[in-house]
């Protein structure tokens, strides 16, 4: 008989291929709305709406996924309508009003944070808990290679077939992770609110009263807006640097692979280092890489991104870690939904930022990506969780 894929297996093959499309929908609607709208400023608002907007959906997707008795239906739902989102929107541009174009773009990233935080949130239910903190790595991992190999994807398919191609292709790799969805596990019963707006009041309860979860998501939050700024930096670094602004994007995957190393050999030793401490230390990493960044060389270019990739890889690794580990099992897709979406949208903010910051000074842009990982450095200091005898 031929060797069928576990059941992890196959939900992080499926978390990947709908991480992947998520990862191409944005370059490659940006990619459209260029060639379709003429202007930048569109495009790019565009863009940021289908991001932005996930700080609403994330928490209200993460109390509707802990409330279902079939949570994969509920996520594959999501998948569907995501979806169907990019579908409208590609066949939209170009024929349907601009500001009815921007709006839907705000509806569809409402479901933004099912294809991040929505899948981790139910690998628990997949392994026992002794094998937890490998497969929270695993996931991780599946997490980066999507971040490498989307944007690599979606140039790929434009300059072979076209900007509406490659839109297709990533809303067919998020349809094609939701029959996998639909074999996840019923959820097991056990205490949860009666409505929906209790639910979504216990669990920011606990994220911002756990202190370990609050220090997560505050650090990781303050630190993914430093991360967006580097990354809406890049061109204008290659234009500087090396020659063009698309090297300087395609630089980028050098950043993603080096993540993927450091994430592979978390893997394999995910209880090496405890996740507390490799958060604190991953701020600090992306806090040195836009400061060298700054130096006007090439090397120090190279050096920069494969440096952010070392410090973006570790840190994802460690705040699944601290999730699993520290959210109340009948709140934890709130938790990760909520923390999925908060990140997504303070990217936003912050390649907004960089925007406005970069088009009277590069390097007083690179200076804020910096600060705001040294903020974040500072509030992972400031929030030490309490220690084990001081716990009631």
């Amino acid at each position: 008989m031929p060797h069928r894929p576990s059941p992890l297996a196959r939900h992080l093959l499926a978390a990947a291929l709908a991480r992947t499309g998520d990862e191409m929908a944005g370059p490659a609607l940006l990619l459209l709305a260029l060639g379709v709208t003429g202007g930048p400023a569109r495009a790019s608002a565009l863009f940021g709406a289908l991001l932005v907007s996930a700080a609403l959906g994330g928490p209200l997707l993460g109390a509707l996924l802990d409330r279902a008795r079939r949570p994969g239906h509920l996520l594959a739902a999501a998948l569907t309508g995501y979806a169907t989102g990019l579908g409208l929107l590609l066949l939209g541009l170009g024929r349907a009003p601009y500001p009815l174009l921007l709006a839907l773009a705000l509806l569809t990233g409402l479901l933004g944070p099912a294809l991040s935080g929505g899948w981790t949130s139910q690998v628990p239910a997949l392994v026992p808990p002794a094998a937890l903190p490998r497969a929270a790595a695993l996931d991780g991992l599946g997490f980066t290679a999507a971040t490498l190999l989307g944007p690599a994807l979606a140039g790929l398919c434009a300059s072979l077939a076209g900007a509406p191609a490659a839109v297709a292709t990533a809303l067919a790799l998020v349809l094609l992770a939701a029959p996998a969805a639909l074999r996840l596990p019923p959820r097991r019963e056990g205490p949860r609110p009666h409505h929906v707006l209790a639910a979504l009041g216990a669990g920011a309860r606990a994220v911002r009263t756990t202190r370990a979860l609050a220090r997560a998501t505050l650090v990781s939050t303050v630190s993914s807006a430093g991360q967006g700024v580097f990354v809406s930096c890049a061109p204008l670094l290659g234009a500087r640097l090396l020659g063009g602004a698309a090297h300087g994007t395609a630089l980028l995957a050098l950043g993603a692979a080096s993540a993927l190393a450091a994430g592979a050999v978390l893997a394999r030793r995910p209880t090496a280092l405890p996740p507390d401490a490799l958060l604190g230390a991953s701020v600090l990493v992306l806090a040195a890489a836009p400061l060298l960044a700054a130096v006007p060389a090439p090397w120090a270019l190279v050096a920069a991104v494969l440096l952010t990739g070392a410090g973006e890889g570790p840190q994802l690794t460690a705040l699944l870690a601290i999730r699993h580990r520290d959210a109340p099992p009948g709140l934890r897709g709130q938790v990760f939904t909520t923390g999925a979406s908060l990140k997504i949208t303070a990217y936003a903010l912050g390649a907004a930022l960089a925007g406005a910051l970069a088009a009277h000074s590069l390097t007083a842009a690179l200076l804020t990506g910096a600060t705001l990982n040294l903020l974040a450095g500072a509030a992972f200091r400031a929030l030490r969780p309490l220690t084990a005898a001081a716990r009631p």
